[in-house]
């Protein structure tokens, strides 16, 4: 889509002059373009299935701090390739956290004359670092883009999901073991402050056992370790949530969805048996999908996750 835009903005608007998003280019206060891709219901039903995707794009003057303009159209699944890049497919967690809904609604939830929100000015700066970090992780240059991540963090509005995420994943690659637990665990505590936790933890289709793939699971004992540990350290209690994608019949995926839960929460009792008693396993099946196209591939990998929620026991 970038390549796409980029062709027509060459041939049909010369005086613009497109630029790389990133913190160099970010100085001059250009007019930045922000889009998102949706799956949707092309004919609109809220509980359809989703076989199209809105493109929103926007244009948005810095100098001004306004959006000067918008277009939104729709695309055929088969006409995306919605893979996602290396950072988002090897993120473990998800969180629906203020970066992100800024970014949506600075696009999704304008119209032109609008101003920009405050905060999304603000923090634009840091996405600028963070986008750099994700290229330089893309790039398999994990040491250049832990150093942007950790930049990033420093700076207004850095806190958030995807650096956290990205420190983690930067010292998994660089086999630094103890910072990358150490990181897992900070990214948990971040996202258990908000009363959630999403983590992608991918099973064999109909099964509860994780997928044969070494290089996949690996860090999965990690990872549940960290999250019984952190979740002891806390005053409350947590759901343990399971969810499937929409493909399959919606009983056989509320059953599964209950099983995976259920086995989730028997692994997490294993490692710190004190949380027994404070766990509860609950399946959604996939009442509760993100993606929602039932791909069953790595773009809607997340809609097969366990949720942690917490709440007063």
């Amino acid at each position: 889509m970038q390549e796409r835009i980029k062709d027509v903005i060459s041939t049909s608007f010369p005086r613009f002059v497109v630029q790389p998003f990133s913190s160099e280019t970010l100085a001059r206060s250009p007019l930045v373009l922000i889009g998102t891709l949706t799956a949707i219901n092309n004919a609109g039903a809220p509980d359809g299935v989703r076989d199209a995707y809105r493109v929103c794009l926007a244009l948005a003057d810095l100098r001004s701090g306004s959006i000067v303009s918008k277009g939104v159209a729709r695309a055929k699944p088969e006409a995306i390739d919605v893979t996602p890049s290396p950072a988002f497919a090897d993120s473990p967690v998800w969180a629906n956290d203020p970066a992100t809904n800024t970014y949506i609604k600075a696009c999704q939830g304008s119209k032109p004359g609008d101003r920009l929100d405050p905060v999304y000015v603000e923090r634009i700066a840091t996405s600028a670092f963070v986008s750099d970090a994700i290229l330089e992780y893309d790039d398999k240059r994990y040491r250049e883009a832990l150093a942007y991540y950790r930049t990033a963090l420093e700076m207004p509005g850095g806190d958030q999901l995807r650096v956290r995420s990205g420190i983690y994943l930067s010292n998994w690659k660089l086999n630094r073991r103890v910072d990358a637990t150490e990181a897992f665990g900070r990214l948990v505590d971040y996202s258990l402050a908000g009363n959630r936790l999403s983590v992608r933890l991918l099973f064999k289709p109909g099964t509860t056992k994780f997928l044969d793939d070494p290089e996949i699971t690996a860090p999965y004992p990690m990872w549940l370790s960290q999250i019984a540990t952190r979740a002891m350290q806390r005053d409350s209690c947590i759901d343990v949530v399971g969810h499937t994608s929409t493909t399959g019949p919606v009983q056989v995926n509320e059953r599964l969805s209950v099983l995976r839960a259920q086995f989730i929460k028997d692994l997490l009792q294993s490692a710190s048996p004190a949380l027994s008693g404070r766990l509860t396993a609950i399946g959604v099946g996939s009442k509760e999908a993100i993606v929602g196209t039932g791909r069953d591939d790595a773009s809607d990998a997340i809609d097969r996750r366990v949720d942690f929620n917490v709440r007063r026991c």
